[in-house]
Parts: structure tokens; sequence; C-alpha cells
């Protein structure tokens, strides 16, 4: 009998797969494999291609994180960060941020009623389930801390009072990485607090070719929702309480270690690039980044595996690699292969 995979070519566990430390029924289990499967359907009939896109955003959904991603324009980005809003029918805010643009116009400000004296706090569109920040970097340095509050602390203050963002609040920022004229670069800080970065990719030739069809059929029409943002936090509670062994949290916390020790564990000629390894966020973001990845094939606990997946999207804008790295043209992605493959895996 053939074990069946999903949409991202997961294998899929068999139902009989012993596990004695899951708090996860089955069918929660059950209940989670359809809101995946409904959201990536709903993705494959409006975005062509972009499969890796789809995984990363719904493992950031699971675990209640930010995306950055990068890219030249054209590739779907902001279309993506839509369709995912929709397929929930959750609150959606885009934020074109320019240079000129203020942290009052994302997190909102006090304005004065003449009518009775009195300040009223005007919320800004941070307040949404889904926000997209366009083109995040070309946003002064002031306006991007003005984030870091809402990213971090999931709240914001106006005025000297503290108001809580959604239960469900998830930052997709993106950044084109030709163009540095106006630009502002996001510091370690500000990128620490993506859960992941992603790099999208020019489709295939097919892809292209299905893209003018679907163009020409009017395909990319606004679908009615298929979920709601309750399920939204129904798949990050039960995401949250995936079995993470001691042995997995080792070797998590192995590879974050080794990326602050490069010199003791890969080749003198690759460790003389990196500068900065990764903080504790980095940690924390594997192990989140595990569980979602171990929901979506069926399991209720992780394996190493399931850290390898993730390796490029949670660590590579968290390693800092020095200006001879790029005139090397040495990639983050080659020094993050030779790490995971120094720590042995449990």
């Amino acid at each position: 009998m053939s074990i069946p995979q999903n949409a991202f070519g997961f294998t899929k566990s068999a139902p009989n797969t012993p596990n004695n430390y899951s708090t996860i029924s089955q069918p929660e289990l059950h209940q989670s494999t359809e809101i995946i499967g409904k959201i990536q359907a709903y993705f494959r009939e409006r975005i062509v291609g972009q499969e890796w896109l789809s995984m990363s955003l719904l493992a950031a959904v699971m675990a209640n994180g930010h995306i950055l991603l990068e890219s030249v324009p054209g590739l779907a980005k902001t279309s993506a960060a839509r369709i995912l809003t929709d397929a929930v029918a959750g609150a959606f805010a885009r934020i074109q941020c320019t240079p000129d643009l203020l942290p009052s116009d994302i997190i909102g400000t006090q304005i004065f009623n003449y009518a009775n004296n009195t300040f009223e706090t005007r919320k800004g569109p941070v307040f949404a389930n889904f926000v997209l920040l366009d083109e995040i970097n070309r946003s002064s340095s002031k306006t991007q801390s003005a984030m870091l509050e809402a990213m971090q602390e999931r709240q914001t203050s106006i005025g000297g009072s503290i108001y809580k963002l959604p239960e469900v609040f998830i930052v997709i920022a993106t950044q084109n990485p030709i163009e540095h004229e106006g630009t502002y670069p996001l510091s370690e800080a500000q990128l620490d607090r993506f859960m992941l970065k992603e790099t999208l990719h020019y489709p295939s030739r097919e892809e292209e070719i299905e893209i003018l069809d679907r163009v020409e059929k009017k395909v990319f029409v606004k679908a009615p929702a298929v979920l709601s943002v309750k399920d939204i936090s129904i798949l990050h509670q039960i995401a949250q309480r995936v079995y993470v062994d001691v042995s997995i949290k080792r070797y998590i916390v192995s590879i974050i270690q080794a990326t602050r020790d490069v010199q003791r564990f890969i080749p003198a000629e690759l460790a003389q690039y990196v500068t900065l390894g990764a903080s504790p966020r980095g940690a924390i973001a594997f192990m989140e980044m595990a569980k979602a990845v171990a929901i979506m094939k069926g399991r209720t606990y992780v394996t190493p595996d399931d850290v390898k997946i993730m390796r490029y999207s949670v660590l590579r804008h968290r390693l800092s690699l020095s200006y001879a790295a790029v005139a090397d043209n040495v990639a983050v992605e080659t020094i993050i292969d030779a790490i995971f493959g120094a720590v042995a895996a449990p």
C-alpha cells in the first residue's frame, strides 16, 4: 500500500505511528489536515508555482510569526499575501513604504476633536490580521523601528496608552534586492523579528505560459473565503502542542551555537566570511517551524528532517556575512549547508 503525499510532496506518516507523548488527538490532527488542505488548494488556484512560498506562508501562519519576502518585482509577493488573507476572510492592510512614511502612518495617532475638546485615538493599518509592508527597505529607519514593538510585543503605544494587536497578527514584508538607491537596509534587530526570510525566483517556462493562460481566462478573480480567522487560531493552537523531544531541542541549539563559533565547525575558507551568528530567536524559529512542518506531514512529533527542511528560511537573514563574501560570490546557503553538515543529527 502506498503512503499518501500532500501538496508539498511530503510523505504523510502512517496512521498507526507510535507517539506516546502527543497531546494532539486524532480528530484534531484530522481537523488541522483539512484546514491546511483548504489553504493549499485556495493558494494553488490563484498562484502559479511558488510551492515553497505557499509552504513558508502556511508555516508562518501556523507559528503566528512574521515573514520577509525578497525578490525582484512581479513574482507574486503582494498577491500571495492578499490571497492568504482572502482564504481566511481576515483583515488585510497594505502599507506602501516610502522615505516620507511616518511611524504614525503605521501605528496610528491622536487627533484633537474640536467638538468636545478631547483627543481621539485613530488606529493605524497595523491593526489587521495580515499586514503587508511593501518594499519595507524604502521606509526610513525611524519608521522601520515603529514596527519593532508591534512585531515582538504584539502591541503598540499611542499617546502613552497600550493597544493590543489582533490574536492572529502576521507581518509579511517585501523588499527588492536589486535596487539600492533611496533604500534603508534593515538592521539586524529588525531582521531578527522575522521568523522566516524567503527568496523568490522567476517561474519556469511552463509556469509563465500558465500565468498568461490564467490572465487571459480571468482566473485571478477574488473568490469567497474557505476558512475563517478562527480556523487559523485553531491551527496555531494545535501546532503548538506538537511534541519536540529533548534530543531535537539539543540538535537545534547545537546548530545555533555552531553559527556563533563557525571556526570550530566548518572549513576556514568559509568561516572567514561569517561575522555574526544567530540569536536565541533563531532556535525558537527552528522549533516553531519544525512543529509546523510536522503537522503538514501529518505527524504529532518533530524529527530532525523537519528541522533541516526550513534551514535556509530560518537562517539566511540571521547570519551576517562580510563584504568579502559578496565579492567572492559566496552564498549564505552554502555556509548554512556546511554548518548542518558539521552538526550531527540525533
